[in-house]
């Protein structure tokens, strides 16, 4: 989520709208806000850097589901602001806006109107390109039908708790379940050695999908507290992105943005976007939800992407 918290500093933030609307508009991008969802044509920009994913290419930046689904890691009101903004109209402007801006690839969690949402998408001439995140192996191949993915990827919620509890293999099944039905399959994780267990144990994956932070882990403290949540620890994005270096696989690096907390301005979000593609290998690229109520973050991380990982675009 890259929702940029309101900062006394009016001048400040109109200096950077008008220093990203400038650099937009010399590198073709325009800036048109949320009113560029009216238009049916999807394609008025240049692609962003792109990477492979099997036969596919994609852009280095990929548009997350979590605030659409209303998953936003900073609590129930905010959870519910997003999910009453994200009605199904809305985030098939969204998808449309984003492709707009030049990103191909969205990643996807089933919901109740995912298929119409998908179905409405591609209506409109749509090109955008799918990940689903899933887990449930027995009906991977219902999945497959009714969304047409370019790729299945395993939760990594459910990843991290099936390795520790000694069940990889559910995992492992679910990979070659998702190969059956014809489509790429991947892992994700928020638990670094669980790349790291696959990639050396030679699993036939395709892309892994790799949190930024470690949320999975388990706490001990000989004092009692309160449930804190999801912790975000600060050192959890380098032991990560050495992971995604060593992995011959190409890898999605998501909550780049710490789910929120690294919005504090749109400095500190080109920052984040700075330090993930300078630490991920150049064939890996980013997820990244976003919630464009308030402001265009859309064509905002769309440049980030173009300035900053424009040197390593693969040919």
């Amino acid at each position: 989520m890259d929702h940029e918290h309101r900062h006394p500093d009016g001048c400040a933030r109109r200096r950077f709208l008008a220093q990203i609307t400038a650099a937009a508009a010399a590198s073709g991008l325009g800036w048109k806000g949320l009113s560029a969802a009216e238009s049916n044509t999807t394609s008025v920009t240049p692609l962003l850097p792109t990477i492979a994913l099997g036969k596919h290419r994609v852009s280095r930046l990929v548009a997350g589901w979590n605030p659409i689904g209303g998953y936003s890691y900073l609590g129930p009101h905010t959870d519910r602001h997003m999910k009453e903004y994200f009605t199904t109209e809305r985030t098939v402007e969204f998808l449309l806006d984003c492709e707009r801006a030049g990103i191909t690839a969205h990643q996807f969690s089933p919901a109740a109107n995912t298929e119409e949402v998908l179905h409405r998408v591609r209506e409109r001439g749509s090109k955008m390109q799918f990940l689903c995140l899933h887990s449930a192996r027995a009906d991977v191949k219902k999945m497959v039908d009714a969304t047409q993915p370019i790729a299945m990827v395993h939760h990594g919620g459910v990843t991290d708790r099936l390795f520790a509890e000694g069940k990889k293999a559910e995992v492992h099944d679910y990979v070659k379940a998702v190969h059956d039905a014809g489509v790429l399959a991947g892992v994700s994780a928020h638990n670094p050695d669980c790349i790291k267990q696959i990639a050396d144990e030679g699993w036939e994956v395709d892309l892994f999908m790799n949190c930024f932070y470690f949320l999975t882990r388990k706490h001990s403290s000989a004092l009692p507290t309160l449930e804190i949540g999801y912790p975000f620890y600060a050192d959890d994005p380098v032991a990560m992105t050495d992971v995604m270096r060593q992995v011959k696989q190409p890898c999605l690096g998501f909550k780049i943005l710490a789910s929120g907390r690294k919005c504090s301005s749109q400095q500190a979000v080109k920052e984040a976007f700075r330090f993930a593609f300078e630490r991920i290998k150049p064939t890996d690229g980013v997820i990244v939800g976003m919630y464009p109520r308030f402001f265009d973050e859309i064509r905002a991380n769309a440049q980030y992407t173009r300035e900053l990982a424009q040197g390593a675009k693969a040919s």
